[in-house]
Formats: structure tokens, sequence, C-alpha cells
């Protein structure tokens, strides 16, 4: 558990401090593999694929959103909670460092939330930390645009 907080923190570092001198712009292959995570992961949602969901979150899994920060347990709530309808995922940038891979994107998306009908677009952020039971989402931010 201390590695993967240990490469959370790190990537976070990297992320928000503008290291990017000592982490390589993967390869093809790699973009394809975090942006597929990305859209599987959503995919499931749409479908409330709840097993294959919660199989994939790390058990140290923690997200920010415009209303705070979730835990593990906290996030599953929230994503069971969603009723996704019609979305676009795009302009997805990914890199990888070591065992972690960092996804960045846009997501436009038609959501239900609390009963309440949202159309929004906003910036993601997704880490994925490949670990013994195969690649697992350790971290996401959900970050709205600043409104001018």
């Amino acid at each position: 558990m201390n590695e993967l907080k240990s490469v959370l923190i790190w990537t976070l570092a990297f992320l928000f401090f503008g290291q990017y001198a000592t982490a390589a712009e993967v390869s093809k292959t790699e973009i394809s593999e975090g942006e597929k995570l990305e859209r599987q992961m959503w995919a499931d949602f749409k479908a409330k694929k709840w097993v294959e969901v919660e199989s994939k979150i790390a058990s140290d899994f923690q997200s920010v959103h415009e209303d705070g920060v979730r835990d593990r347990e906290a996030e599953i709530k929230l994503i069971k909670g969603l009723n996704v309808g019609e979305y676009t995922l795009n302009n997805f940038k990914v890199t990888q460092n070591g065992p972690a891979i960092i996804v960045t994107y846009t997501a436009s998306v038609q959501e239900i939330i609390a009963g309440e009908n949202l159309d929004k677009q906003s910036e993601r952020l997704s880490v994925w930390i490949k670990t013994d039971k195969g690649w697992q989402w350790i971290t996401h931010a959900n970050l709205v645009p600043l409104k001018n």
C-alpha cells in the first residue's frame, strides 16, 4: 500500500509542478492502453457493470470533484448513482512513468445526478497503476472549467 501511495504522490507532484523532463511521452501502443482503460471504464459506467467497475478501482483510490474529495467507497457510491447518457471523450494525452499511466482528457457528458439533468464538459485526470491484479484506477480528478 505504501508503494501505491508513493506512486500517487510522485505522479501528482509530477503533474502539478511541471516536472515533465523525466517522463517520456508514451508510444502509440501505450497511448492506446491508457485511452482504452478510460474508454472501457466509461462504457462500464454507462452499462452499469458494477462488478467490472469495482474490480478496477484500487483499494487506496482517491478522487476530487467540484464538491470535494472521495475515497474508494464514496467514489463507487457516486458512480452507482450516475445515469450516464451520451458522452464524448476527446483530447487525450497519455504519459507513463514506471508502473503508472497518467491520462488527461476532455469529457462531454449528459448525466443525471441526484435527479438533476446535467450536460457538461470538463477536463479529467486519471492515474492507473500496474499491479498484480492488472491495471487499477488509483486516482481521478473532475475539473470543471472556470467561468470568465
